[in-house]
C-alpha cells in the first residue's frame, strides 16, 4: 500500500499546522492528495514557514482556533469526519515552559485531553498520531537509550507536560480505544516520539538553527549555551513520514500498530551541539560561534539518545539520512536565496520520498 493510496482523497486533521513541523507536514499531505482541515493559533510572524508556503492554499480549511477550546475543536472535528488525525500543536519550547508553566501544561496535557475526547465522539473508523517528544523520559543522563517501556518524567515544565500527556494518552488507548475492542470503536491511537527535529524554515526562538541563521543574518557569532550537549538530531522529514507510514500500518491493522513510538537516528549516530554548529557553518558556507556557557540558565539535559528498534521493526526500514547529512540539507535550504521556501521543501520531500516509493511499490 503507497502513501499515495492511503491518503488521496481522505480527510486529515492536523492540528498545529501553521508550526514548524506542521506546514513540513502540511506539504507532505498536500503532495499525496488529502484533504487537509488544520487547526491551530495563528502563525507569530510574517517569515514563519507557514506564511511562505502560503499554507492557506494547501487546505481544504484552516481553523485558526485553541487547542484548550474544547468545543471548538470538538465541533471542528466531528463536522469534518475524519479519516486521520494528526496531533502536532503544542507549546514546544523548553525555555518558554519555565517562563509559562502552567500555559504549557494546560496547552500540552489538556490540549491533547481535548483531541482524544473530540475523537471519541467520531462515529466512524479513525486514526490517531499523537505528537509528543523525545524528552518525555525520566533522564539520568547515563549515555543509554531510552527505550518506550523506559520511566516517564521531566525535569522542566515542557518536559513533564508531555510526559503526562503520553500517560493521558495511554489511559484513552486503554480506557476508550483499547486494540482489544477495535471493532467496537473503530479507532487506533499511537504516540510518537521524535528527536530533535531540524530543517529548513525554522524561525523559533531558543533552537540551536533559528539561532545560528539571525546570528548570520546579523553578522554576529552565535552563542552556545549548552555546546557539549547531545541529542538525537534528524531532518524533519524522518519523523513526518514515519508518522505517515505508521499512519498506514494503523489502518490496515488498527489493533497492532496501537502504542508508544520512539523515532530518532541511530544511537551511534549522535552529535553535540558545538558540532552541528560547526558542521552547519561549514555547509553554509558562512558564520562563526562563542562559547558562553550556560551560568544562571534553566537547566536542560546535557545528554539524550532514543532506541529507535522498535518503530524501524514495524515500518520495515531504517532513517534515510545521518545527523551530518540533515545538518546539510538544512544549511542547504537556508543558504539557497534563489528559490521559494515552497520550492525548496518540494524538492527536499521529493528527494526523500524516491526510496520509499521504490520501496513501497514492490
Amino acid at each position: 500500500m503507497s502513501l499515495d493510496a492511503t491518503f488521496r482523497n481522505k480527510k486529515v486533521f492536523l492540528t498545529g499546522h501553521t508550526g514548524f513541523k506542521g506546514a513540513w507536514l502540511l506539504q507532505l499531505l498536500d503532495y499525496f492528495g488529502a484533504d487537509v482541515k488544520g487547526y491551530a493559533l495563528a502563525p507569530e510572524e510574517e517569515k514563519d514557514l507557514y506564511n511562505q508556503i502560503n499554507g492557506d492554499k494547501l487546505c481544504y480549511a484552516s481553523v485558526i482556533g485553541d487547542v484548550r477550546d474544547s468545543q471548538l475543536l470538538k465541533g471542528e472535528i466531528v463536522r469534518f469526519e475524519p479519516d486521520y488525525v494528526f496531533h502536532l500543536a503544542a507549546q514546544p519550547l523548553v525555555r518558554r515552559s519555565y517562563q509559562e508553566p502552567v500555559y504549557t501544561f494546560d496547552v500540552n496535557v489538556m490540549g491533547t485531553i481535548n483531541v482524544l475526547e473530540a475523537m471519541r465522539s467520531l462515529e466512524k473508523p479513525c486514526t490517531g498520531i499523537m505528537v509528543t517528544t523525545d524528552k518525555v523520559y525520566e533522564n539520568n543522563e547515563k549515555g543509554l537509550p531510552f527505550g518506550e517501556e523506559e520511566k516517564l518524567g521531566g525535569y522542566d515544565p515542557y518536559s513533564a507536560s508531555k510526559a503526562a500527556a503520553e500517560i493521558a494518552i495511554a489511559s484513552y488507548r486503554r480506557s476508550f480505544f483499547n486494540p482489544d475492542h477495535v471493532a467496537t470503536h473503530h479507532k487506533s491511537i499511537a504516540s510518537v516520539r521524535a528527536g530533535n527535529v531540524i530543517g529548513g524554515g525554522d524561525y523559533a526562538a531558543d533552537r540551536i538553527i533559528p539561532d545560528i541563521v539571525r546570528a548570520i543574518e546579523r553578522n554576529e557569532p552565535v552563542m552556545l549555551r549548552n555546546p557539549a550537549a547531545v541529542r538525537p538530531w534528524q531532518h524533519v522529514l524522518e519523523p513526518l513520514v514515519a508518522y505517515l507510514l505508521l499512519a498506514e500500518k494503523m489502518t490496515a491493522d488498527r489493533a497492532s500498530y496501537a502504542a508508544a513510538y520512539n523515532i530518532g537516528p541511530d544511537k551511534e549516530d549522535v552529535l553535540d551541539v558545538e558540532t552541528v554548529t560547526r558542521q552547519f557553518i561549514e555547509a553554509y558556507g558562512k558564520g562563526s560561534y562563542h562559547i558562553e556557557g550556560n551560568a544562571g540558565q534553566p537547566h536542560e539535559a546535557r545528554l539524550l539518545m532514543l532506541d529507535n528498534h522498535k518503530i524501524y521493526e514495524a515500518l520495515g526500514q531504517k532513517p534515510r539520512y545521518t545527523a551530518s547529512e540533515a545538518v546539510h540539507m538544512t544549511a542547504a535550504w537556508y543558504a539557497d536565496k534563489e528559490h521559494s521556501a515552497a520550492e525548496k521543501c518540494r524538492a527536499q520531500i521529493e528527494a526523500y520520498l524516491a526510496p520509499v516509493t521504490a520501496v513501497d511499490s514492490q
